[in-house]
């Protein structure tokens, strides 16, 4: 008789569980996805700033010294930057020196979709 009874009471635990574990699953999968999204936002980012400054010291290795503007190098050597996902701060000291480059994503208001 004790045996059906923690056999019932057990089977009710299992099932009572069930539910609550199947939604601890999804809480873990839906946080690894935002983890998963946002460090490919910051890749992108890491992405665009390596190819601008490739694509800065090939202007330095064809012409001797870098660029004035980073418009130059979109203009002549062909750089595509999405400057509707990203600020592109380009701050040159001397033609002989490398420029500093730094890429920050925008802001994307509530209601706008990043692309």
């Amino acid at each position: 008789m004790k045996r059906r009874i923690r056999n019932k009471v057990g089977s009710f635990i299992r099932i009572a569980c069930m539910p609550l574990l199947m939604v601890v699953a999804i809480a873990f999968l839906l946080g690894a996805l935002g983890n998963m999204e946002s460090g490919q936002e910051e890749e992108k980012q890491k992405q665009v700033e390596d190819t601008i400054k490739k694509a800065v010291v090939n202007c330095y290795a064809t012409e001797g010294v870098y660029p004035a503007t980073l418009r130059y190098v979109e203009k002549y050597y062909g750089l595509q930057i999405d400057h509707e996902r990203y600020d592109v701060f380009y701050d040159i000291f001397a033609d002989n020196i490398m420029p500093e480059i730094t890429v920050v994503p925008k802001k994307v208001a509530k209601g706008d979709d990043a692309k």
